[in-house]
C-alpha cells in the first residue's frame, strides 16, 4: 500500500548512518526473531582482480563471526578471467545468469544479471553490492540490513556515500557520481520530485525484501536501479524506502564517455514510465542507438553502439520463476 509520506518527513525519518546498526549481534538477533534468512550477491563480469576484497570479509566478519548472512554467492555474466575460481575458492556460491529462466528471451547487462539472481538466491532478504569496491568492509553490508531487520514498514534500503574521482592523475576526494548530478538527480526533479530525496539513487549497493524484489520489473543494463527506486515508489510509496550513509566507496572511475553511454540508458527508462504513466506521449519509438564520438591519433570518428534497455516482468507474474523455485526448495531440502 502507498504511503503518504511526505519528502522531507522521509528524509528526516528513513536517513540514518552505518554507525547506528553497529551492534551486529542485536541484528541477529532480530533476524531470528523474525525467522529471516538473509542472501549477499555480488554481480560480476571479470572482477578476479577486485572480489577478494569483499568476499573473504562477509564469510569472517558476518557468516563466522556473526551469523547475519547465510549465503554468499556471485552471478556471474560468462567472465573471462578467473572471477568465477577466484568466488568459489573464497566460499562463495557461483551462479551463472544465462543459466536461469532460459525460457525468457535473452538479454543482457547488470539488471538481468540482479533478476535472475533471485531464482538461485534462498533469502527473505536480498543484499546486492557492486564487485569494484576496493575498501570493502562490512558496514556496506550491515549498514544496509539495519533499517529492514528494525522498522517491518521498510522493503528497501540504498546506499549513499562520499565518492572519489580519480582521472589519471587529477584526485578529488568527492566528484564521483557524475551522471547522479548530471543525468539522474535533474531527471527526478523534474518528473518525480518525490523521490528527491535519494542521495545516491543510482548506487549499486541495495537490499530488499523478497516479495517486492519479485513484485516489479527490471530494466537491464544501466536502467536497473532507476527504475528499481521508480516501480517500488509507485507499487509501496515513500515510506517502504530508506538510504543508509555508507561513508566513502572508492572504486574505478569511468570515463567520460562511458558515463553517457550510461546515461542513455538511465533516460530510456524513465521515459518508458513517464509514457506508460500517460505524462509523455511518443509519436514513434525512440531510437536505441548511440553514437558517440572517439578521439584517436588526432583523428575523431563515430563510436556507434546499440544500447537497448529491455524490461523484464516481475518474477512472481513468471510460471518459469515459481517452477525453478520450487526446485531450489526442493534441492535444499534434500
Amino acid at each position: 500500500m502507498r504511503s503518504g509520506m511526505k519528502l522531507s518527513e522521509w528524509f528526516e525519518q528513513r536517513t540514518y548512518h552505518y554507525s547506528e546498526f553497529s551492534d551486529v549481534r542485536e541484528l541477529v538477533r532480530l533476524k531470528r526473531e523474525q525467522g529471516l534468512t538473509i542472501s549477499v550477491c555480488l554481480p560480476t563480469k571479470n572482477e578476479a582482480g577486485t572480489i577478494p576484497n569483499i568476499l573473504p570479509v562477509i564469510r569472517r566478519s558476518l557468516m563466522k563471526r556473526h551469523q547475519l548472512v547465510d549465503q554468499l554467492a556471485i552471478i556471474d555474466s560468462r567472465s573471462t578471467d578467473a572471477t568465477a575460481a577466484v568466488a568459489a575458492r573464497m566460499g562463495a556460491e557461483v551462479f551463472f545468469d544465462d543459466e536461469y529462466l532460459t525460457g525468457q528471451p535473452r538479454a543482457y547487462g547488470k539488471g538481468e544479471a540482479l533478476w535472475k539472481s533471485l531464482v538461485p538466491l534462498t533469502g527473505d532478504i536480498v543484499v546486492w553490492v557492486d564487485s569494484d569496491i576496493r575498501n570493502f568492509t562490512p558496514h556496506f553490508i550491515y549498514g544496509l540490513l539495519g533499517p529492514l531487520l528494525r522498522e517491518p514498514g521498510v522493503g528497501f534500503v540504498k546506499g549513499y556515500y562520499r565518492r572519489p574521482l580519480f582521472l589519471g592523475e587529477m584526485k578529488r576526494e568527492t566528484g564521483g557520481g557524475r551522471v547522479t548530478e548530471i543525468c539522474a538527480r535533474p531527471l527526478i526533479n523534474l518528473f518525480y520530485p518525490e523521490l528527491a530525496g535519494l542521495i545516491q539513487p543510482l548506487s549499486g549497493e541495495y537490499a530488499g525484501r523478497r516479495h517486492i524484489l519479485e513484485s516489479v520489473p527490471f530494466f537491464t543494463g544501466y536502467g536497473v536501479e532507476m527504475g528499481l527506486n521508480i516501480d517500488i515508489y509507485r507499487k509501496y510509496g515513500l515510506g517502504s524506502m530508506a538510504q543508509t550513509d555508507l561513508r566513502r566507496r572508492v572504486h574505478h572511475n569511468q570515463s567520460t564517455e562511458a558515463l553517457g553511454r550510461m546515461a542513455f540508458g538511465i533516460m530510456q527508462a524513465v521515459f518508458r514510465r513517464l509514457n506508460e504513466e500517460g505524462r509523455m506521449d511518443f509519436h514513434e519509438q525512440p531510437v536505441t542507438s548511440y553514437h558517440g564520438i572517439s578521439y584517436d591519433q588526432g583523428r575523431y570518428g563515430l563510436d556507434s553502439r546499440e544500447i537497448q534497455v529491455a524490461e523484464r516482468p516481475p518474477l512472481k507474474t513468471l510460471a518459469e520463476y515459481r517452477r525453478a523455485r520450487e526446485g531450489r526448495r526442493r534441492e535444499a531440502a534434500s
